[in-house]
């Protein structure tokens, strides 16, 4: 069975379900509006700027990447790419691009686009594209049609390849060139090439987009998408119940309630469209704390974790127990060749004795700050397990709870946390949001990285090594290593991996279609009377 987990609304409060009335009505025919359930509400929309799950939900569907996430073999549709095609010596790769793309503005869409994108905001601007495309020189732009991308070092086809859905988003030139990107108007109502034009936004209530008639791929099946921001997932629940909600991705539906809300006439569990989307459950380690630098209590807190009972109690079983930083559904790079940590106390307790942490007349060897990511309610409940599982061994941690923008500010600027919990992200290739969480020399302020001053100079070569090596058999060993380094050393601890699930109903057409089907485009997507 696909593993899914509900999720947590970003934002505090609730929504009325009589906000619906607040979209403008207008004579649609039936089936021409898909309202959808949105339990975030991004202000800042840019997808080439900020490539992230949030943002892509509602963004992608206006601003379109050079590929897409497929489960066809090669595992990859072109999208504003119609192939490409990287050099022997791995220093360039050649973009041919899609003919007859138009920006919803009328202007045509050109390799100056692309390469705009690629130098002015991927490279120096997106969160992933800083890291991945840090030896990108140039972009040229021989005609209209083709881009080739030229590289200070070789880098892998496949590395690029598999990074393109998350990020490619590409901008128009002529509505950013000379503009301060990232504060551009156009961030909040987008430009793109996609099968929907943006309509409005309207703060707490809803986002609404409106199909693209002239989309290059065929105009959508539905005239306006319409995302009602419902942070209380009670609320999403009770409005696909109503029939005011015809979809809520991203496990918007609480895992409590999916039996009785897949047993309602017209609505239905998917639990497919979300492979490439795994998070996984991490605890992450500061090791400027000296008695964290210790490997025998890393290993203690790995043995003190019951990921059995996580998963049973937490996840309700719609989870996967973790064996490293590579997810088991992952086809081509994970491998269970690593080294495992068994529940264990009596050998959780044992480790810390051999550490010289005796327990203290209380019992307490020491104690800890532990800082849950507020994000999901399954980070805060593992919190709260976490606490009481290392009580078990003798390790007093205190919770340290903070909003969304103190959690980053504390673990990944101020690295003011021994121990913290996150929701990390697999994105296909372990060099595209993987590597980073335990690779050394991350500046301050970059979130979901290495903040805890972990260092491994063999590590760290290994990595490096991954990101010029060109032959994909080669670079699969590499990251094999890879994974078995970091189960060996700890410098985090990975739990368990979860996806999402969806509830739809079945009115909605086309559903789940690829491997990243929340945060692609729709462009088939269809709604019947």
């Amino acid at each position: 069975m696909p593993f899914a987990v509900s999720r947590r609304g970003f934002l505090a409060g609730t929504v009325a379900l009589a906000a619906l009335g607040a979209v403008p009505r207008m004579a649609l025919a039936a089936g021409s509006r898909l309202t959808v359930a949105s339990d975030s509400e991004p202000r800042q929309l840019n997808p080439a700027i900020a490539a992230t799950n949030g943002v892509f939900f509602i963004a992608s569907k206006v601003v379109e990447p050079l590929a897409e996430a497929s489960y066809d073999a090669g595992g990859l549709r072109p999208l504003l790419a119609t192939g490409w095609q990287g050099s022997e010596d791995g220093l360039s790769i050649t973009f041919t691009l899609r003919e007859g793309v138009k920006w919803h503005d009328g202007k045509p869409f050109t390799s100056a686009d692309v390469a705009f994108s690629a130098m002015e905001v991927w490279k120096p601007l997106q969160n992933i594209g800083r890291g991945l495309f840090a030896n990108l020189e140039a972009v040229e732009t021989p005609d209209p049609l083709t881009a080739v991308f030229r590289f200070s070092k070789p880098t892998p086809e496949q590395l690029i390849a598999n990074a393109l859905p998350v990020v490619s988003s590409v901008l128009p030139k002529h509505i950013y060139e000379g503009t301060d990107i990232a504060q551009n108007p156009a961030n909040g109502a987008l430009v793109g090439t996609g099968p929907f034009v943006w309509g409005e936004y309207r703060a707490g209530q809803y986002y609404l987009l409106r199909r693209n008639a002239d989309y290059w791929g065929g105009a959508p099946g539905v005239e306006e998408l319409v995302y009602r921001v419902l942070p209380d997932r009670a609320a999403a629940a009770g409005s696909l119940e109503a029939g005011e909600v015809q979809l809520a991705a991203f496990s918007m539906v609480p895992l409590t309630d999916l039996e009785r809300i897949a047993a309602v006439p017209g609505l239905k569990v998917v639990t497919k469209g979300y492979e490439a989307l795994t998070y996984q459950l991490t605890v992450e380690i500061n090791h400027r704390n000296d008695i964290l630098k210790n490997l025998k209590v890393r290993q203690a807190i790995a043995h003190a974790i019951d990921k059995q009972f996580v998963l049973d109690a937490i996840f309700l079983g719609y989870a996967a127990k973790a064996t490293g930083p590579v997810p088991a559904n992952d086809p081509t790079f994970y491998t269970p060749d690593v080294t495992t940590y068994a529940f264990d106390p009596a050998k959780s307790a044992a480790l810390l004795d051999e550490a010289g942490y005796p327990a203290g007349a209380d019992g307490v060897r020491f104690r800890l700050t532990l800082l849950p990511a507020p994000y999901f309610s399954e980070t805060t409940q593992f919190g709260d397990y976490l606490r009481q599982a290392l009580a078990r061994v003798g390790i007093e941690a205190k919770i340290v709870a903070h909003d969304s923008a103190g959690h980053q500010k504390a673990v990944y600027t101020d690295h003011a946390f021994d121990l913290a919990i996150a929701p990390t992200v697999f994105r296909a290739d372990p060099a595209i949001s993987t590597t980073i969480l335990v690779r050394s020399g991350i500046p301050d302020g970059v979130p979901f990285s290495n903040q805890g001053g972990y260092a491994n100079a063999e590590l760290d070569a290994l990595i490096d090594e991954g990101l010029v090596t060109l032959d994909p058999a080669q670079r699969i060993a590499i990251y094999h290593r890879f994974q078995q380094l970091v189960t060996a050393d700890l410098p985090l601890i990975n739990v368990v991996d979860w996806s999402f699930t969806s509830v739809v109903s079945d009115r909605v057409e086309h559903v789940a279609t690829n491997p990243r089907w929340a945060v692609s485009n729709w462009s088939d997507i269809g709604l019947t009377a």
